[in-house]
């Protein structure tokens, strides 16, 4: 019995060994180029007016925590959610509705290229327009940057299923429903999670050029405050932290995910 679980073992310990490198290497690259950055300054390389430096941007954060800060950084991780949940759900919808319509499928691909290479950014005033001034615009901003790019990436990976998987089910008498939730959404269980990788980034890239356009707190608006009256400091310190909203949005998709595929393996 031992024999068996040795190779399992060592595997299990191999990978382990191997996320501690990966973690270990990312935090190093973090400190050095802020090591780096304070020390480009620190010499007069960089001018630390125009790019700012750690130390300034730490300090710049510890006054805006003691004011209004933590509610500027909710108001954008809220508006992110909101739009990354409903771009997803939506794209999933339609790229199922897809799947099981392939003539409505064809008719839709080019348009759906189309509206993938419009500049979202540009229809801000129509958006504002329709949607309002306010949450509902910047929501609606961000759906329409991630939504797209969910609808392709899952259409694509339904269209590329194991012909052989699904051809199997249908001799055996199963409805095309059957097949989908048996075969074609699993199999692509990858392909949904690297979407949404994706599309979390776009998200924020969609609630950060929406609260540039229309908001009174955010981390855009606060970027535009701060560019407007030449605070580097806030600006760099304001992009940093969306650095660390999307670090984090990242690796909570990466967690979902390893407990999706756990259940799935579980279940098979």
């Amino acid at each position: 019995m031992n024999n068996i679980l040795t190779p399992r073992q060592e595997y299990l310990k191999s990978r382990k060994q191997r996320k501690i490198k990966i973690l270990f290497w990312q935090f190093f690259i973090v400190f050095a180029f802020i090591a780096i950055w304070e020390a480009l300054t620190d010499f007069g390389v960089i001018d630390p007016f125009i790019f700012s430096s750690p130390s300034r941007i730490f300090k710049i954060f510890i006054i805006m925590a003691q004011t209004d800060l933590y509610y500027h950084i909710l108001i954008t991780v809220l508006e992110t959610f909101i739009g990354f949940l409903l771009g997803v759900v939506l794209g999933i919808l339609i790229a199922v509705l897809l799947w099981f319509s392939p003539f409505f499928n064809e008719i839709m691909a080019p348009f759906l290229v189309v509206l993938n290479s419009l500049p979202k950014i540009a229809l801000g005033p129509v958006i504002i327009v329709w949607a309002g001034a306010g949450m509902s615009a910047i929501i609606v901003m961000a759906v329409a940057i991630s939504l797209i790019v969910t609808v392709l990436e899952l259409s694509g990976g339904f269209a590329t299923t194991d012909k052989n998987l699904i051809t199997t089910l249908v001799s055996f008498g199963a409805t095309k429903k059957q097949v989908f939730l048996k075969v074609v959404l699993p199999y692509n269980v990858p392909v949904l999670f690297q979407s949404l990788k994706v599309n979390i980034g776009l998200s924020l890239v969609g609630v950060i050029a929406g609260e540039f356009l229309v908001s009174k707190a955010g981390l855009g608006y606060l970027i535009v405050y701060a560019g407007q009256v030449f605070k580097m400091d806030l600006v760099m310190m304001s992009v940093i932290i969306l650095g660390i909203i999307a670090f984090a949005m990242y690796y909570l998709i990466v967690f979902i995910r390893q407990i999706v595929e756990k259940r799935i393996n579980h279940d098979i």
